[in-house]
């Protein structure tokens, strides 16, 4: 067969709804698009894990704690899942961790932001990691196989960080009114990076993964279904929205937002961000610092071999 032929026959599986497996063949773009995708999700993981550890230790008690522990622990750990998989592509969790840590790889737009108090970490557990499972269980229908199992219990484990979420918010909801600040200043800022946080509008004949249906979803999709469900809960709980053009609009029954000033994510995509290098730097230290300990484990590996 022809590489046209063989192109024409995977776009027919995908169209079917078929699946791919590592060891099938695949066109050049659909496996480096799949790498770079799923090597950011990975990089998103174990970046995300450092705004909340930052509040482990100022954490107001004990099981508030326990449970941040928990979560960053996970949040790791779907990071090592995901490189793994991403390793199948063709490259290494070494060369990706190396490109994250220099910069030469991105990772999501929401992790380059400070966490500045308590609503903070607030925000982040509901309405960012609810913006991220709407992402999620949309990757359950992923045409790479090996993502779409793995996705099964990143799904399952972020539910639980979901509800982790809503309680603190509901604590901070119906505590006292410095509580309730906490949190509507953490929504003032946080509102234009969720607003980024599935990019700017998609354009099909461009995005690869949606043509191949690594994404099922639309970016502007996933927007709308976030917006659609977070919105009225957001307003029930007696907090604004800092989005002046936000309405309900009637006829189609949907959540509406303003005008997006894409400005700051572009600056974000950049590496310009106000957090960006300090949390790199941080991970580039550790990454170092432990070095000699990779490097001891594959000695004894490739001896013991």
């Amino acid at each position: 067969m022809t590489y046209e032929d063989k192109l024409a026959e995977f776009q027919t599986r995908i169209d079917a709804g078929e699946k791919v497996e590592t060891n099938d063949w695949m066109p050049d773009d659909y496996r480096l698009a799949t790498l770079k995708f799923i090597e950011m999700h990975a990089n998103s993981e174990v970046m995300g894990a450092l705004p909340e550890r930052e509040w482990i230790p100022r954490a107001p008690s004990l099981r508030r704690k326990m449970s941040l522990t928990a979560k960053v622990q996970d949040e790791v750990g779907h990071g090592q899942l995901l490189y793994r998989v991403a390793e199948d592509l063709g490259k290494t969790r070494e060369a990706m961790f190396e490109d994250l840590i220099h910069g030469r790889t991105k990772f999501h737009n929401v992790f380059h932001y400070p966490t500045e108090h308590w609503g903070d970490v607030a925000i982040i557990g509901w309405l960012i990691d609810g913006a991220a499972l709407v992402t999620q269980r949309a990757l359950l229908d992923c045409s790479y196989a090996p993502y779409a199992r793995v996705m099964k219990r990143i799904c399952s484990e972020e539910q639980l960080h979901l509800r982790h979420g809503e309680d603190i918010t509901l604590e901070l909801a119906n505590g006292t009114e410095r509580q309730r600040w906490m949190f509507q200043d953490g929504l003032d800022r946080w509102w234009e990076p969720i607003m980024h946080f599935y990019g700017p509008p998609s354009n099909p004949d461009k995005d690869v993964l949606l043509k191949y249906r690594v994404k099922s979803k639309s970016n502007e999709e996933l927007r709308q279904e976030f917006l659609d469900h977070y919105v009225p809960r957001i307003l029930d709980l007696g907090f604004e929205l800092p989005d002046n053009g936000l309405h309900h609009d009637s006829e189609s029954g949907q959540w509406i937002h303003g005008e997006i000033d894409w400005d700051p994510f572009w600056k974000v995509v950049k590496g310009e961000g106000p957090r960006t290098e300090a949390r790199l730097s941080k991970r580039r230290a550790v990454w170092d610092h432990h070095r000699w300990v990779r490097e001891a484990l594959s000695e004894s590996i490739w001896k013991a071999a």
